[in-house]
């Protein structure tokens, strides 16, 4: 990780969650990290605590709404004047919510597309554009997926959330191959990370107590830090080794 220090990191969803140990794990690396999410207040306690555990790097806490197009826009001009671009962008911002192929609402299947495909596809595409113009030859480009990107479970909840996350098991593998197109050594990883014990289960099933209760006691569940460690293995590979697709469950889960 020596060679990412004093560089610039974007990471979406970066208040609570994954998103938030991966920025802690990045500016402990010494990494100069612009965490963004809806909820800035989230972020400032972040970069606060990052600040008293003495980590040599920093984060810069930003306001950002993935649905928005041109506040992910103004968020990569912020970071331009200021940072001069992003060496590394970590889309991992996520959302489900438990609405059915049959009976759900077209408005929540809008706002899925809008968080997990479309505003990661945004981020994907300004944050390329950033390396290229500085002439940025080995910057990294993380898609914090799911298992659900890869196989669907017998839960109508969950299967247009993994419609979505399919296309980003897709758009990796795409970007991947654009970049070789591009005769560019910045590289694509994609991270499929199994039940985690986060907020998200108990967001998706804000109104449903008894799933919400049962959420992580089935087995012992994967943690936000396992996927902070499968971003620090991704980033860490040596120059001419490109980590395409990082697969991990909780040993006890069956799907």
């Amino acid at each position: 990780m020596e060679r990412w220090r004093g560089r610039v990191a974007l990471v979406t969803g970066a208040s609570v969650g994954i998103g938030a140990v991966v920025v802690k794990e990045l500016v402990r690396h010494g990494m100069k990290v612009m965490g963004c999410a809806r909820d800035v207040e989230k972020i400032q306690k972040l970069s606060e605590e990052c600040q008293a555990a003495g980590h040599s790097g920093l984060l810069v806490p930003y306001k950002c709404d993935l649905t928005n197009e041109e506040e992910i826009l103004s968020m990569f001009s912020y970071i331009k004047s200021q940072h001069q671009g992003v060496d590394v962008c970590i889309n991992n911002a996520g959302l489900a919510l438990p609405e059915s192929l049959l009976n759900g609402k077209t408005s929540a299947w809008k706002s899925m597309l809008d968080v997990n495909v479309i505003g990661l596809s945004v981020c994907t595409r300004e944050a390329y554009q950033s390396m290229k113009e500085r002439n940025v030859d080995d910057g990294h480009i993380i898609n914090i997926n799911s298992m659900s990107g890869h196989r669907v479970v017998s839960n109508p909840d969950i299967h247009f959330y993994s419609a979505t996350k399919f296309a980003v098991t897709a758009l990796t593998e795409g970007l991947r191959q654009e970049l070789r197109e591009a005769k560019t050594h910045i590289r694509a990883t994609s991270i499929s990370p199994g039940v985690v014990e986060t907020e998200f289960t108990l967001r998706l099933y804000s109104e449903n107590s008894e799933k919400r209760a049962a959420a992580y006691k089935q087995f012992k569940c994967i943690e936000a830090v396992d996927i902070a460690d499968a971003v620090i293995y991704a980033l860490s590979a040596p120059p001419h080794v490109q980590i395409g697709d990082i697969q991990m469950r909780p040993v006890e889960q069956i799907m």
